[in-house]
């Protein structure tokens, strides 16, 4: 089977790259381990959820899928709230400031996966192979040669890695990671509140990490709260009732009382970044290629846009997509924003948790400075939706 590109990893980054490549005439075949479950409208909302910012929204357009977001569940968020535990800083966000209807959508994960499977099925020179992985690869001078789990052998020019933190495609090329763990996790869960979330995102900084209440559809919230990988853990087995009382104390009850939590997990967060994110007929893209403290929500974002890169680069090409003099413009382009994006994460993350005195008046003087700072704001809001 030939094919122009071959992606590792039918997730929601991806699948992105398929659809755009495919829409452009590439031939792209897509693999993918697990069919997501189906959904229903009825069903409770799943634990992983993304903040999509209006560039990620425009792509995904774009690629044909959000139709299908839109026809399946989504909330836009009009606000975002931030404050500091540590004192009286605070800063509000708002899409009527900016002239905007949002500032972004909060959206299941598996439900942007599904939308953008909904679109690969209609573009007739993409191929899905599913539920097929990697097994291995190699590489000459005019092809690289794919391998399956069930046998299959493809050959195509590219060879994409979008499969996730953990990439095969990473590891079998031999590209180098660089790791920060962060020694803390993420909890995540699906609650209701006393109050209404108003169609506002709500963060609260604290020294042990940020909590954030994310807006869902039905009036409850998708909450993330960065702690400490113990307290995280113990806070997982909590009784339900200590966990809502500890959880609404967290928010300083901005939203009144929790009066009810479904399921929660946690889960490690790590920074890592590849060095490099191309070789000769190979790219990484997404999390395969770096991964980043989730305190303001970009890592899908991200992901997407390299998808988006990798195809405006690939599209203009009508020979070898595969080399890497095109693949090298790829890098360039997005490994300077991926960095700086990645370090300003850490940065926020070490500036909110230091608890020396003279460091918490600066941040909560600051916070309200920017506050009152409207073109400021209009330009910090600009960024953060990529527009």
């Amino acid at each position: 089977m030939q094919y122009d590109v071959i992606i590792a990893g039918g997730g929601m980054v991806g699948s992105t790259l398929a659809c755009l490549l495919g829409k452009s005439g590439k031939r792209v075949a897509v693999l993918e381990a697990h069919q997501p479950p189906p959904f229903s409208s009825s069903g409770p909302y799943d634990l992983r959820v993304s903040a999509i910012s209006r560039a990620s929204q425009r792509a995904l357009a774009e690629a044909g899928a959000w139709e299908g977001v839109a026809a399946r569940r989504s909330c836009a968020y009009e606000a975002m709230q931030v404050w500091d535990a540590t004192g009286d800083g605070q800063i509000r966000f708002d899409a009527a400031d900016i002239g905007e209807p949002d500032l972004g959508h909060i959206v299941e994960n598996r439900i942007i996966q599904l939308a953008l499977l909904d679109a690969i099925q209609k573009l007739d020179n993409v191929d899905l192979y599913c539920p097929d992985k990697l097994a291995g690869f190699a590489v000459d001078d005019n092809a690289v040669t794919v391998t399956l789990h069930s046998g299959t052998s493809l050959q195509g020019q590219l060879l994409v890695g979008a499969d996730g933190a953990q990439s095969r495609v990473r590891q079998l090329a031999g590209i180098g990671l660089d790791i920060n763990d962060y020694g803390q996790k993420g909890l995540v869960c699906v609650v209701q509140t006393e109050l209404p979330h108003q169609e506002t995102a709500w963060q609260r900084f604290m020294p042990s990490g940020p909590l954030a209440f994310l807006p869902l559809g039905d009036g409850s919230c998708s909450i993330v709260w960065t702690l400490p990988a113990d307290r995280a853990d113990a806070l997982v087995q909590r009784d339900e009732a200590d966990f809502r009382r500890e959880l609404a104390q967290a928010l300083d009850r901005r939203l009144g009382e929790i009066t009810a939590v479904g399921e929660r997990a946690a889960f490690s967060l790590r920074g890592r970044h590849a060095e490099p994110y191309i070789q000769e007929r190979v790219a990484l893209v997404g999390d395969a290629a770096h991964t980043i403290h989730p305190l303001a929500g970009q890592g899908v974002n991200l992901g997407i846009k390299d998808a988006v890169g990798l195809a405006r680069q690939l599209q203009a090409i009508h020979g070898d997509v595969g080399s890497v003099k095109v693949l090298r413009a790829y890098e360039r382009a997005r490994r300077g924003d991926n960095i700086l994006t990645q370090k300003a994460m850490e940065g926020f993350r070490l500036l909110f948790g230091n608890t020396l005195t003279p460091w918490k008046i600066l941040r909560n003087a600051g916070l309200n400075v920017v506050d009152r700072m409207e073109f400021l704001k209009y330009q910090i809001a600009k960024q953060a939706m990529g527009i």
